[in-house]
């Protein structure tokens, strides 16, 4: 069976089989936010979606090639052997998008780790790791804001998985002066973008949520490492420019 045209139908369809196949994969990115948000499916939160992103466990790697080949997908045989350790790459020829699999981190604007973090939920990453994952991109487009809006809409702040795990955010941050900064500044735009965002019903409620956020990363306690780096501040980089796969 080709892959299906509607990527959120595909996704849900992809870590069904990785499930049926006992395979540690984990949907992220913005077909994650749409299967976890409905007021991604409401405008103005509704968008389209082209690629797929998933995450796996390091011990899933081997399988995840074989049964993408199986489910239609065309691997990037030169790609894959040269990262493959750290990132697999899939085309579907059939919809002309691709499939991008990260093993066990994803290496972007900052390394965030994933592989610890694969079971959490059934179907998707967890709400704070799609969380971190959408605000660690530091040149964010409006799918961006848009996801980040969703996430904030229909989720709260909690202590634990319930909710965005704003424990585990700040933990990452602690000791990450560079994800700190770029989660705060992230999510600083974010709030702007929801309150102009026209006819979005709860831009208020995104904006606090997000500020609540923003005060928790700063009141949590930093690590040697955070304050060493916080010394040097924006004079270096403190972030990558990720380069998109051709």
């Amino acid at each position: 069976m080709d892959p299906l045209a509607d990527p959120v139908a595909e996704g849900r369809r992809v870590v069904e089989a990785a499930t049926e196949l006992a395979v540690p994969l984990r949907l992220l990115g913005g077909v994650a936010v749409a299967l976890r948000c409905p007021s991604s499916q409401v405008a103005p939160l509704k968008r389209e979606y082209a690629d797929i992103d998933c995450a796996v466990r390091g011990d899933g790697r081997d399988a995840t090639a074989e049964f993408l080949t199986s489910l239609g997908y065309e691997p990037d045989r030169e790609f894959n052997t040269l990262h493959g350790q750290r990132r697999l790459y899939f085309r579907d020829r059939s919809n002309d998008r691709h499939l991008d699999v990260f093993v066990e981190e994803a290496n972007l604007c900052h390394r965030i780790p994933l592989g610890k973090r694969i079971g959490v939920d059934p179907m998707t990453l967890s709400l704070a790791d799609l969380t971190v994952l959408k605000l660690q991109v530091m040149e964010t487009n409006e799918k961006d804001y848009i996801d980040i809006c969703s996430l904030f809409a229909d989720h709260e702040l909690s202590e634990d998985e319930s909710g965005i795990n704003v424990s585990y955010i700040t933990s990452l941050a602690a000791s990450d002066w560079g994800l700190w900064r770029t989660m705060g500044l992230v999510a600083e735009r974010s709030e702007r973008f929801a309150l102009d965002l026209a006819g979005f019903p709860g831009s208020d409620r995104v904006a606090e949520r997000l500020q609540g956020l923003r005060s928790e990363l700063d009141a949590v306690p930093k690590s040697r490492r955070w304050k060493l780096r916080a010394r040097v501040g924006e004079r270096v980089r403190w972030y990558e420019l990720p380069e998109e796969v051709d």
